[in-house]
């Protein structure tokens, strides 16, 4: 059946076969980096700072976040072999695994939360292999549902964090400064345009710093001043916990799950982002999304 040429996007420029001009793929590539680097950094910050962690295992956390989601990202747009979606699909922190990630490191360390994500990283291998059963078994309504409960699971932990000022601050300074950056948040997502709905996280986050440090005194910058802008941070690989004791088996189940909500997200990122991509309609190819969450794991 021919498709109707009204049918066609038209603010669709480039397809995926199509080659934009260098420069302005740079360009693009660089408002792309931009917008993901926050959450990227954002997830680990968040989640060593509350287990209590180190600052070298935080910098090489984070460190090493940055090259995996570049890494990836940069295989999902040319697919290495089965891997790989063949489309920009941006790959970066997930807060769903904040919860267990903390009950992680507060209980084993380091060790013991880089051999639970690997462990789980399989069975996403197993479901992008499976992909018809995975989208029987946990539906959208499932997915959603445990989203929507992550953040709950949360709260206790960022709730506490809010107590936690420096010496001779205002109490008042953290609930001021995290009201301050979600209402710039919210406002950007319900009265912004759609490209300022994107940078809304971003700015929040630099107002909220602003108010933080201005108004209270919150933050020391004598580290940003003295700190390298480039470099690498010192090797601080934490090694695997392959002891695999009760408190390995005791969480796998959580990480596992949190895995299979991550696989969701990536399938209904996959079919939106090849609807998004062509001037025609067309078929869903369910190997790039297949691909698209072996990248992903």
């Amino acid at each position: 059946m021919a498709s109707n040429p009204a049918d066609a996007r038209r603010d669709v420029r480039y397809e995926p076969n199509e080659r934009p001009p260098r420069l302005l793929s740079l360009g693009l590539g660089m408002q792309h980096a931009l917008l993901a680097v926050s959450g990227i950094v954002l997830g680990p910050t968040i989640l060593i700072h509350t287990a209590g962690g180190s600052d070298a295992y935080l910098m090489w956390a984070v460190c090493t976040a940055l090259a995996i989601c570049g890494i990836t990202t940069a295989v999902q747009a040319v697919r290495v072999g089965h891997i790989g979606a063949g489309y920009v699909l941006l790959m970066g922190s997930s807060s769903a695994f904040l919860a267990v990630s903390v009950s992680a490191l507060e209980q084993g360390g380091p060790g013991l939360l880089a051999t639970l994500i690997i462990v789980s990283s399989l069975f996403q291998f197993a479901l992008a292999a499976r992909l018809s059963a995975l989208r029987r078994i946990f539906t959208p309504t499932v997915a959603g549902t445990v989203l929507m409960l992550i953040p709950v699971a949360l709260a206790p932990v960022i709730l506490g964090k809010l107590a936690d000022v420096p010496p001779g601050v205002s109490p008042a300074a953290a609930p001021v400064t995290v009201g301050v950056t979600l209402l710039v948040i919210v406002v950007s997502a319900l009265r912004g345009s759609s490209l300022w709905r994107l940078w809304g996280p971003v700015v929040g986050i630099l107002v909220g710093t602003v108010t933080g440090s201005l108004a209270f005194g919150l933050y020391d910058t004598a580290g940003v001043r003295q700190a390298g802008w480039i470099g690498l941070p010192p090797i601080a690989y934490p090694g695997l916990d392959l002891g695999f004791g009760p408190e390995f088996w005791a969480l796998l189940p959580a990480f596992v799950l949190v895995t299979i909500v991550g696989a969701m997200d990536t399938l209904g990122d996959g079919v939106a982002i090849q609807r998004v991509s062509w001037r025609r309609p067309r078929a869903i190819d369910f190997r790039s999304i297949q691909g698209a969450m072996s990248a992903d794991g």
